[in-house]
């Protein structure tokens, strides 16, 4: 007997009343992308469920990359047969003797309304047939089975399955628009990017590179990293490679050392906002977690943030160094973060940085050159690079 189908279901999307439909069409969707390089299965969206077809593709493999679809909350493979009683406890038969255990459960899901039997009689039914014709010593358990058969009876087939895996949660990837991911190479932004994925914002990146001081290996991690995050979307992401290292030096020549991190930030802010307005962004994320340095401090935050007028998303604001390091470590980016490989917030790092920079001092140390041009000479000079199947045969990446 062979698994054919896996048998998919919804999370928060259940509570979207009016706009359900058109989140289960992007969930479907984003399922394809993700999916694409299983060329046999198939799928069929309901009110309440995603259905894909093996078709003869390997079950494993294909779970493994569900687990990365955000807006679904669990899954099952399971097996598709005819509502008829006996093929049902077949198949429940099938499944609890092939898995270790001495008790099982059957919970039944009776969709069909119509059908002859209430949900306690099938469960009862199915046992019955299992006591009758299995090869081991059974007990039905209700609180704690070892095997928990589930059954889904609808009008046209019934599913049985004895497994549940849980799916990545979430949103649609795309549902809430789209943001631009200030992406440094270290620990949090990654983290922040996929939080931000989870709740349905597709995400484009932005970068700052400042040769020579910055190496190729730096923006290696970078588009490394961005291998990683773009398994939770649509397979690929958009990067915007800023070439800042004039901009960069023209800060510390003009700014007191104290306010030349604070003037730096301002100037990826404004840089950022220009690169999303072009890209037709929404908002702009970035990995900032508060007091965790400087230019994290709420009055630095206010002082920086002052330049633009998009929303600046924070996803993990209020989280702990701990905390996002373990998120780090669940998505698998840690180890591509903590390589050593310094990127421009870091190799110009000042002794003393101002924690509570004043915005009226910001402003005059910026009054000092035309950083306006350089600003938009950077935003025209970005390098645009696709980070997907194929980014690493590109021979001009690095």
């Amino acid at each position: 007997m062979e698994c054919n189908h896996i048998l998919v279901r919804f999370g928060e999307l259940t509570t979207k009343g009016k706009n359900r439909k058109t989140f289960i069409h992007k969930l479907t969707r984003n399922t394809k992308e993700i999916l694409h390089a299983f060329k046999n299965l198939t799928y069929k969206d309901t009110h309440d469920r995603l259905y894909i077809m093996l078709n003869g593709e390997d079950p494993t493999l294909v779970c493994d990359k569900l687990k990365t679809v955000f807006g679904i909350h669990s899954f099952s493979v399971c097996y598709k047969v005819e509502s008829d009683l006996e093929k049902i406890s077949e198949v429940a038969l099938y499944l609890i003797e092939k898995n270790d255990g001495s008790t099982f459960k059957i919970d039944t899901k009776r969709v069909n309304k119509d059908y002859p039997l209430l949900s306690h009689d099938i469960n009862t039914s199915i046992a019955g047939y299992v006591f009758h014709h299995t090869t081991k010593d059974l007990k039905v358990d209700v609180h704690h089975p070892e095997i928990l058969i589930k059954v889904e009876l609808r009008k046209e087939c019934t599913y049985v399955m004895d497994n549940v895996a849980l799916g990545a949660g979430g949103y649609p990837v795309g549902v809430g628009g789209k943001a631009l991911l200030m992406l440094s190479g270290g620990i949090d932004s990654p983290v922040a990017g996929y939080l931000t994925l989870k709740r349905g914002i597709d995400i484009e990146c932005i970068h700052y590179v400042s040769p020579p001081y910055t190496s190729d290996l730096a923006r290696e991690k970078v588009t490394d990293i961005l291998d990683v995050l773009r398994q939770y979307t649509h397979g690929r992401i958009l990067i915007h490679f800023i070439p800042f290292t004039d901009l960069q030096l023209a800060v510390y020549e003009h700014c007191d050392e104290s306010y030349a991190m604070t003037v730096m930030r301002r100037m990826m802010y404004r840089i950022a906002q220009g690169i999303a307005q072009k890209n037709n962004c929404l908002a702009i994320v970035n990995g900032e977690s508060i007091g965790q340095v400087a230019s994290q401090t709420l009055q630095s935050m206010s002082t920086i943030n002052e330049v633009i007028k998009m929303p600046v998303i924070r996803p993990v604001a209020c989280l702990d160094k701990l905390e996002i390091i373990d998120l780090s470590k669940q998505i698998n980016t840690y180890d591509i973060s903590v390589r050593p490989y310094e990127d421009c917030c870091t190799i110009f790092t000042p002794k003393q940085p101002a924690t509570k920079p004043k915005s009226d001092k910001a402003q005059m140390y910026e009054s000092r050159w035309d950083y306006a041009s350089m600003v938009q000479e950077c935003i025209d000079n970005s390098e645009d690079i696709w980070i997907d199947d194929n980014y690493k045969k590109i021979d001009d990446l690095f």
